[in-house]
């Protein structure tokens, strides 16, 4: 198995940056300011923080939604910044947002997962075998002749990402697609992001507010005003439970528990993530 440091640049950015400047003696308020990140391929990164920290803004940029007023960012290599490249850029970095009802463009479930592919100019029978394919690997073929609005708040969830699916990304960038579900339909959505990942070596970039979801991943970057803060794997990221509380962020409840206790004198380790850790912590001090 290839170790994910000898594996090549998914995404890339240097010195990043994204401003708005209304007027012209507006102070420029910067979203994005002065990024550099590496993304491996098939990592499964998380990126926190609070509204208007910038990471949405960052996304956009992944998928060439936006494009840079300052730095560069290569998509697989590609630079993104060229408008020449919007489309191979968006071929290789799909985007689920965070309505489900707003990326659905067709009335037959099938339909809307050939959109994607049928823009590109795949040919009639890939399309076909596309389809099938990525609503199999959602676990949505069953529902491929329903109707879109009468599915679930998760199983639209799904289906959009089949939509991405089947265009053959290599990444594909999540901005808070569990933001509208209820927790079923949210487990429904991590265990297929986390299957695409790990079963398909599929780049998942995910932003999230949901601390559980933020565990799952390899990595997890916390951004501030527009700048990376913190950029490690979850255990050492939620060690940090002061300054992770100073900018706006939860840590999972456990991990709160811990550090609590902790203050109180009780010998754990901080960044305990989840019950079995903090039994098996609990079980040691006898």
């Amino acid at each position: 198995m290839t170790n994910i440091d000898e594996k090549k640049d998914m995404i890339r950015a240097e010195g990043l940056t994204h401003y708005y400047d209304d007027r012209e003696d507006a102070e420029k308020v910067y979203s994005l300011n002065g990024i550099d990140l590496t993304i491996k391929q098939g990592e499964f990164v998380v990126i926190l923080g609070h509204n208007g920290s910038g990471k949405s803004t960052l996304a956009k940029h992944m998928n060439a939604l936006l494009l840079p007023t300052g730095g560069k960012i290569y998509v697989d290599g590609i630079d993104a910044t060229d408008i020449e490249n919007t489309w191979e850029v968006r071929r290789r970095a799909g985007m689920v947002f965070q309505n489900p009802d707003n990326q659905m463009v067709a009335t037959i479930v099938e339909e809307d997962v050939a959109f994607g592919p049928e823009n590109l100019g795949v040919p009639p029978l890939e399309i076909r075998q596309r389809v099938d394919d990525s609503l199999k690997e959602v676990n949505m073929y069953e529902y491929r002749r329903h109707e879109p609005h009468l599915l679930s708040g998760g199983q639209k969830q799904r289906v959009a990402i089949a939509g991405i699916l089947a265009m053959r990304p290599k990444c594909i960038i999540l901005d808070e697609p569990t933001a509208m579900l209820d927790p079923s339909g949210r487990q429904e959505v991590m265990k297929t992001v986390r299957k695409l990942n790990q079963d398909f070596g599929i780049t998942v970039i995910h932003i999230t507010h949901f601390m559980e979801e933020a565990v799952q991943g390899d990595r997890i970057i916390v951004m501030e005003e527009g700048k990376i803060i913190i950029d490690d794997i979850p255990r050492n990221v939620f060690k940090n439970v002061e300054l992770l509380k100073s900018v706006g962020l939860d840590v999972p409840q456990v991990t709160e528990l811990a550090h609590e206790l902790i203050k109180e004198g009780i010998p754990l380790e901080e960044g305990i993530l989840n019950i079995e850790e903090m039994v098996e912590a609990l079980c040691r001090l006898k």
